[in-house]
Parts: C-alpha cells; structure tokens; sequence
C-alpha cells in the first residue's frame, strides 16, 4: 500500500513539512559522507525557512495542552489503561516543557551565526555552494564525519523539542481517524461531509492499481479523483474502479 496525506489548513501543512524534513535530516546524519552532511545543512535551512512562518511554538505548546486535558479526562476510567495514560500525559508534559524551554525566534541562534548565513546565501544561488565560491565551507567538509556530525547535532539540538512536539501532535491526529474502505469508480470518489470538521485526509492504495490519488476538501465536500502516474506527458484520470482505504483525522 502506498499512503498519501493531505492537510486541510495552514498549520498541518506546515507540521508535515518540518517533519519531511526532520526525517531527512535523521537519514542523512547517519551517513559519514561530506555530500550527505552537506543534505542536512541545506534542510536545517529549509527548517529555519519552514519553521520560521508561522507562530509554531506557541501553536504546539496550545495543541498539546489541549491533549492533555482531553486525556485527563479518562482518568479513573475502566476502560483505560492508567499505565498507559500516564505515559502518554508525561511524554506530552516532557514535550510542552520543552517548547517552552526555546527562548526567542526558533532558530534565532543560526541567524546569528554569520559563517552559516553566508553558506546559506551563496547555497540559494544555483551551484553556488562550489569549494571555490565557500573555501571555508570546503574545509569544513574535509574534516573528520564525527566532528561535522559533532557540528551538525549542536546546530540541530535547540531545534528538537519543535521536533518533539511535532511528533506527538501528528501522531494524535493520525489516530483520530478510522479507515475505511471504499470505491473510486472510474477512478472518481466523492462524499459530501455535512459540515463535518477535518485537519488531513489520508488515502491508502494498493501500488497495483498504479494511481495516485488528487485531493480536494472542505466542511461539505471531499473529492478524490485518482490519475495514472505519468512520468512523461499529461496524467489521465484512471479509467478503471479503484479500491482504497480513507481516513479523515481530526484533533
């Protein structure tokens, strides 16, 4: 199956870039290459970038208090396990401290720093990041991969409680939702939601039907029309039926 997610306002769509970005950042930071150090730098920017936005500290550190107290209320419940609630109200405890531990913009010390910003400006230019245009930064990428990895975790460590609280809120929002299985006939679905409230909508298909679904939402309608994955030309919308899994999650 592959799944596709589409965030139906401004602040989802953000919290799903930063986290593309921080699991990139986690992929390529294992790795000792200079190129792929290099990776990482460039997505620590895109994080700054991203991250940089929108009020994001003060919307996480909202959500997960939010959460918290939805979760204090099944306190005592038989149904529920404590061990568990009582991990799941630390873990957003332990998140909420820590957003609220970054003083000043995110990312406000990388601003400063003016060897970073200056790599920064010359990697927005196309190839402008060549040993002969940074020689500084091409030393630095002769260095042993510990000590740039050494450099890259002191950049990045400020920025892991966003990272934290990131996760915890989309992981809460994909749980929100419960899938169900329906029909694209002729590669069409739609269904009118009667004002009914969603944050993202998640698709899953099977990688044999070769579609990719395009999405369209509101309060009263969602429409997903599936296409053929045309690497080449203008995609097609798929002419045969196409079973998929949806989930709409909401907080």
């Amino acid at each position: 199956m592959i799944e596709f997610e589409y965030p139906l306002n401004e602040r989802i769509r953000t919290l799903l870039r930063l986290e593309d970005l921080f699991a990139r950042i986690a992929h390529f930071l294992r790795s000792d290459s200079p190129v792929d150090h290099h990776h990482v730098l460039m997505s620590i920017f895109e994080l700054l970038e991203v991250a940089s936005r929108a009020d994001l500290k003060v919307d996480l550190v909202q959500e997960l208090e939010r959460q918290r107290q939805t979760l204090l209320a099944f306190r005592d419940n038989p149904d529920i396990s404590e061990e568990a609630l009582a991990g799941a109200l630390y873990e957003i405890e332990q998140a909420s401290s820590g957003l609220l531990s970054v003083s000043g913009k995110i990312g406000h010390y990388l601003r400063e720093n003016d060897w970073l910003m200056s790599i920064r400006s010359r990697a927005a230019i196309p190839g402008g990041a060549c040993q002969f245009d940074l020689p500084s930064y091409h030393h630095w990428q002769c260095r042993d991969a510990d000590a740039r990895r050494g450099d890259l975790n002191g950049w990045l460590r400020p920025l892991l409680p966003i990272r934290d609280g990131i996760a915890i809120v989309l992981r809460l929002l994909r749980a929100s939702g419960r899938p169900e299985m329906q029909i694209a006939q002729r590669g069409m679905y739609q269904v009118m939601m009667g004002g009914r409230q969603m944050q993202m909508v998640r698709v899953c298909v099977a990688r044999q039907f070769n579609a990719v679904p395009e999405i369209s939402a509101n309060k009263y309608v969602l429409n997903v029309r599936f296409m053929t994955p045309e690497t080449a030309g203008r995609p097609r919308q798929v002419a045969n039926d196409v079973e998929f899994e949806l989930t709409v999650c909401n907080l």
